[in-house]
């Protein structure tokens, strides 16, 4: 890449969108895996934390997709992100200042409301700088699992150390950072085609579309069970707090070579290919969790959960790009992610737990791998005419 590439408008905005995705993944890695302990510390029970914790995601399901219609029908993109992030900012400042439980009932509301369309917004003006290059949209999103990895690394250091209010101060520091580097990206406003009503109902009666957003919700359920219990099934095969720390660090090392070959991965198999590599790692990956003999043997296999996560959301932005008529991307993105981390999250953590409490760890998660094959079949068949023209 020549000097004058490298100071490109174009090149700055994608410099600013890798720094986002690190400082805004950096942000969640500081407070979301701490918000359980410091609502247990506020005295609150297990149920009212299982309330608290199980708001969000049915909040982005309805959130992230009004939100982004908003953006598109307005046509207000760079407003409605912004103005997103300083209220997920106010929200969390709010939650560190709260202990009465109802009123952080009300705060843990706006937050998951605030925070919804985030991300939707930040995928689609990443796909927009990267033009007719939109299998390069890993190697931008890649920085967000760097982020998470050494910041959730150093805040576990700090916190042992100083208390757990450090962890709401990295959390509004580096949300802060993320607020100064999405207003240096350029967020383009697409013309309508037709009108936005039009061009939504193009999207919503797209049968290949619903067909990927339905296996996305089947196989996304692995996914929220694998997130909500990993580490309670940990707990019952007799680990520490170490190693359950040593199984998210792989995690992330399992997310990082997706991330980075997703522009070969995407040109080599499509989205629809792509989905399918992720279901099947799904599928192994649960299996072989419901047969480890001991918690050691859940580290390699963690390594897994970059192609059974990392290449399903990198297939959804890409399908949800190519499909979502101009004007719609942010409806789109919304769309998929409030499928996959809306309401595929709330169902996976509810029936997970619950199967978790009758049938134990091992045929909870032998349970789950199931249902990435049913998705795997449902997309295959319910695509094929697509397929064949």
């Amino acid at each position: 890449m020549t000097v004058k590439a490298m100071a490109s408008p174009e090149h700055r905005a994608l410099g600013y969108a890798r720094a986002f995705y690190a400082f805004y993944y950096g942000a969640g890695a500081c407070l979301s895996p701490f918000l359980a302990i410091y609502y247990s510390r506020l005295g609150f029970s297990g149920q009212q934390i299982g309330v608290l914790r199980g708001i969000a995601p049915l909040v982005t399901l309805v959130g992230a997709p009004l939100w982004g219609a908003l953006a598109d029908a307005t046509r207000r993109h760079k407003m409605v992100w912004l103005l997103a992030i300083i209220g997920t900012w106010g929200a969390v400042l709010a939650l560190y200042l709260t202990q009465s439980y109802a009123l952080m009932i009300v705060i843990v509301v706006a937050h998951a409301l605030m925070g919804a369309p985030i991300i939707p917004l930040a995928d689609s003006a990443v796909i927009h700088l990267l033009g007719d290059r939109t299998d390069r949209y890993g190697t931008q999103r890649l920085w967000g699992a760097i982020g998470w990895g050494l910041c959730g690394l150093l805040i576990g250091l700090v916190i042992e150390r100083y208390g757990l209010a450090w962890s709401f101060i990295g959390f509004l520091t580096l949300m802060a950072c993320a607020w100064l580097m999405a207003a240096g990206i350029p967020v383009i406003d697409v013309a309508l085609r037709r009108s936005y009503r039009s061009d939504l109902r193009s999207l919503l009666t797209d049968a290949s579309w619903l067909v990927f957003l339905l296996a996305t919700l089947i196989g996304g359920l692995y996914i929220a069970v694998e997130v909500n219990y990993l580490m309670l099934y940990m707990a019952s095969l007799g680990a520490g707090e170490s190693l359950m720390g040593l199984a998210l660090v792989l995690s992330t090392l399992g997310e990082l070579p997706v991330w980075a070959l997703a522009p070969f991965l995407l040109r080599r198999l499509g989205s629809r290919g792509l989905l399918s590599v992720a279901l099947l790692a799904g599928t192994v990956q649960g299996l072989a969790f419901s047969l480890a003999p001991s918690a050691w043997f859940i580290l390699p296999i963690q390594l897994l959960h970059g192609l059974a996560f990392s290449a399903a959301w990198t297939a959804g932005v890409a399908y949800a790009a190519k499909t979502a008529p101009p004007g719609t991307q942010a409806t789109a993105q919304g769309l998929f992610g409030g499928v996959l981390m809306g309401l595929s999250s709330s169902i996976g953590a509810l029936v997970g737990g619950r199967l978790f409490d009758e049938v134990g760890g091992a045929m909870t998660f032998r349970l789950a791998a199931l249902m990435p094959l049913i998705a795997l079949a449902l997309l295959w068949v319910g695509t094929r005419r697509e397929r064949e023209t």
